[in-house]
């Protein structure tokens, strides 16, 4: 398993590099039974964190361990991933992230992909607050929590709680969209990052990805089937300035999105931006 130290080599090879794609030596193949190895191997994961968060020693370096090693995880069963422009989140000062959402296996991998540049808060629903194991790590990050089902209180929270992690220097990281699908649909991606990153007056990062190695679950969206052939994939765009209303910088972000998703060929439910 990723130690520390080997975690911190990897931390500085995002700096360094300003991407990332596994190597040959590093993914292997798993024929059968990718699902349990997989959901056991992370439950460990999340198991040993959430024994460290709650004595109150989660640090950052823990947080980005984590992830990494979840990272790992996805090659030790024949995942392919590939990380383009880092390099775009080290700029001098904190951004609004703003990307598609496809499964929960992103929500493991971002930590350790923008940590090591910059700390980061993401926008996460209420109730993984209260998960079994996973609640304690979120308790013990920078996270804004809304209900999403209520949608004037979520708003104020999240420009509220968003600007004050932006002039503290940290990223925020949100999904626009209602609810993780492979499927994209623009018209139901929300603007809230854009009017985040415009009260801060902070750039935003666009961030499209591919995470369908894990999909959603049928019964329980967390735990769906395990798929090795599908390779993981983020791309970071270059930052924008939130300029008038930020109609054109939210129609960028989307034409990002839209752009890779094709050529990773994911289905396109609706290319139109709402207005």
């Amino acid at each position: 398993m990723l130690t520390l130290k080997d975690s911190q080599a990897l931390a500085e090879r995002f700096r360094q590099e300003g991407a990332y794609r596994s190597s040959p030596d590093t993914v292997r193949r798993w024929r059968g039974f990718a699902g349990i190895r997989y959901y056991t191997r992370l439950m460990a994961i999340y198991m040993a964190s959430a024994r460290i968060a709650r004595q109150g020693k989660y640090t950052l370096e823990q947080y980005t361990l984590a992830s990494h090693r979840i990272l790992q995880l996805v090659e030790s069963l024949g995942g392919e991933v590939d990380v383009q422009g880092l390099a775009n989140l080290a700029g001098p000062g904190p951004a609004v992230i703003i990307s598609n959402h496809m499964s929960s296996l992103e929500t493991g991998m971002l930590p350790g992909l923008i940590l090591p540049f910059r700390d980061v808060g993401f926008v996460i629903k209420t109730s993984l607050l209260t998960y079994p194991i996973f609640g304690e790590i979120m308790r013990s990050v920078k996270n804004i929590a809304v209900s999403r089902t209520h949608p004037r209180e979520d708003l104020r929270q999240v420009l509220e709680q968003g600007t004050q992690l932006l002039k503290q220097g940290v990223n925020v990281a949100i999904f626009p969209q209602a609810t993780r699908s492979v499927e994209f649909d623009a018209g139901g991606f929300n603007s809230l990052g854009v009017k985040l990153a415009a009260r801060a007056g902070v750039p935003v990062i666009p961030l499209v990805l591919k995470t369908n190695f894990q999909e959603n679950g049928t019964r329980l969206k967390d735990f769906g089937r395990i798929d090795p052939r599908e390779a993981t994939r983020y791309y970071f765009g270059a930052p924008l300035a939130v300029e008038g209303t930020g109609r054109s910088t939210q129609e960028q972000v989307v034409a990002h999105i839209l752009k890779h998703l094709r050529e990773w060929q994911i289905p396109i439910k609706s290319g139109e931006v709402k207005p």
